[in-house]
């Protein structure tokens, strides 16, 4: 038998995963699981603003094929059972997502495709092909510069939606009668939702992480009456669960940023014990946006654990931030102080005496 290429390696390792996490998988998890399909990117197709999915994907269409080939071959070797799921936009008219450039009709049904455990109970099975297929929320985006509704033509509005034709208002969207509700009060935003009949995920790009980001919904007006009614209701138990609830999250990360430090030192054994539980504390702090908090970095993939250390040593044990600082170009300060990260990582990789 043929010893397995890294791709196998890393598409097999990242199938297991999401198949552990979610009691199913899809090519687009084993896509994001390799780092492929970034989900901000994947949030900008599902929302409307790419043509496909293969736009979209942060290497060409031919290697998205050889994953796809390895992740086929592993479903049959696993014996999965296939349940074909819809890809709906989140736009006015939930047209289908399309994965490819060509629109081959095979392709796109192995993509739509997911896989469970031929043991998994029907109720159960069916319970989640119910979840993957129900539609996405629709999407309005507050704009960040100047844009032609292409409906009516009026260039001063302030929320937009996409459509096959462009951009178009609020008031051609027939969405206009909604009431804006921020962020910010969980269980007030849930209750609002449920209460109305039509709702808007309302979202807005930030320039700086290169990603929408949700802003609050648009509801209707008695749905938010109605939902600050049953708020108030039962605030007093609210609280006394989001007390408990922070105690849990503080115990897991907890439990992560040590799993995630004896990761470090089994693939460093060099490293010295206290700066494997810096760089875990840092890197899986929760919100951070970091490596250890990525869904590679739960799952303790190899490459993204490497990659955490890297970031640190970079940043530790090299001139690099003085390099920065004094307005050395980011590729050029990486180049130079590459072999220094070398080192410490040949270092680190021999055993403490």
């Amino acid at each position: 038998m043929q010893p397995a290429s890294k791709l196998e390696r890393r598409v097999v390792h990242a199938a297991e995963q999401a198949l552990e996490r979610h009691s199913h998988v899809s090519p687009l998890d084993v896509l994001i699981g390799l780092g492929w399909a970034p989900p901000g990117l994947v949030t900008d197709w599902k929302q409307g603003r790419a043509p496909h999915l293969e736009a979209i994907a942060a290497v060409p269409a031919d290697r998205l094929t050889d994953a796809l080939e390895i992740f086929r071959r592993w479903v049959a070797g696993r014996g999965l059972r296939p349940s074909e799921v819809e890809y709906l936009a989140a736009t006015r008219d939930r047209h289908p997502l399309r994965f490819t450039a060509s629109n081959d009709p095979e392709r796109e049904r192995a993509y739509r495709t997911h896989w469970m455990p031929a043991d998994l109970p029907e109720s159960q099975r069916e319970r989640l092909t119910a979840q993957q297929s129900k539609p996405p929320d629709l999407v309005v985006m507050q704009a960040v510069r100047p844009f032609t509704c292409t409906g009516c033509g009026q260039t001063e509005a302030e929320l937009l939606t996409m459509e096959s034709d462009g951009p178009i208002c609020l008031v051609c969207a027939d969405l206009d009668h909604l009431i804006f509700l921020p962020a910010g009060d969980a269980a007030l935003t849930r209750r609002a939702k449920k209460a109305s009949r039509l709702s808007a995920v309302v979202v807005r790009f930030n320039r700086s992480r290169k990603r929408h980001e949700r802003q609050g919904l648009l509801v209707e007006q008695a749905a938010i009456e109605q939902a600050e009614q049953e708020c108030l209701s039962d605030e007093d138990a609210r609280a006394r669960r989001r007390d408990r609830d922070r105690e849990r999250r503080e115990a897991a990360d907890e439990t992560f940023q040590q799993r995630l430090a004896e990761q470090i030192t089994a693939m460093y054994p060099g490293c010295p014990p206290t700066r494997a539980a810096a760089i875990s504390e840092h890197t899986g702090t929760r919100g951070s946006g970091r490596v250890g908090r990525s869904a590679a970095g739960r799952a303790l993939d190899p490459d993204a654990v490497r990659r955490a250390v890297v970031a640190s040593v970079r940043h530790e044990d090299t001139p690099y931030d003085e390099l920065l600082m004094a307005g050395v170009p980011r590729d050029e300060a990486r180049t130079q102080i590459r072999d220094d990260i070398d080192r410490v990582l040949e270092l680190w990789q021999r055993r403490r005496p």
